[in-house]
């Protein structure tokens, strides 16, 4: 099964960064180039927590898209994590992780999914489904690190 990992060193406390990550509004801010939108009846706003169901669509490769992940397991504020339980994958688990440094916050994202239909869905692997992933992990780790560094530099 392909894995993409992603680190990005924030400056703020690991609270912070890890309440921002489990924000379901943040998450839909840093995705607006993808029409990412929560829908019922999974949660719609707040901190995800351990058992809750949230339900994503969204436009990718032009088209509207469904998946809904569950969070399986919440350890605050080192990490958590949630796993597709229906959507575009065979599989697909996210392991969100927080380690404070003295500059801050190292968040690892490393995400591991198997795509259905066979040899088909492990060249479109190759061609486009880490590619889009990357760039969905980028765009929201790029909005997380302007987020929560500003909300560490306020009084």
């Amino acid at each position: 099964m392909p894995v993409l990992c992603a680190t990005t060193l924030i400056h703020a406390p690991a609270d912070v960064v890890f309440d921002l990550a489990r924000d379901v509004r943040e998450h839909t801010a840093s995705l607006v180039h993808t029409a990412e939108r929560v829908v019922p009846p999974g949660r719609v706003s707040g901190l995800l927590e351990e058992g809750d169901l949230v339900c994503f669509r969204a436009r990718h490769f032009g088209l509207p898209l469904a998946l809904d992940a569950r969070v399986l397991r919440v350890d605050a504020p080192r990490s958590f994590t949630d796993e597709q339980v229906r959507g575009p994958f065979r599989s697909l688990r996210h392991d969100h992780v927080f380690v404070a440094t003295g500059a801050g916050t190292l968040m690892t994202d490393r995400i591991v999914w198997e795509s259905p239909l066979g040899v088909v869905g492990r060249l479109a692997d190759e061609v486009a489904v880490r590619r889009q992933l990357l760039s969905i992990l980028t765009a929201r780790n790029t909005h997380l690190k302007r987020r929560a560094e500003v909300r560490a530099s306020a009084p």
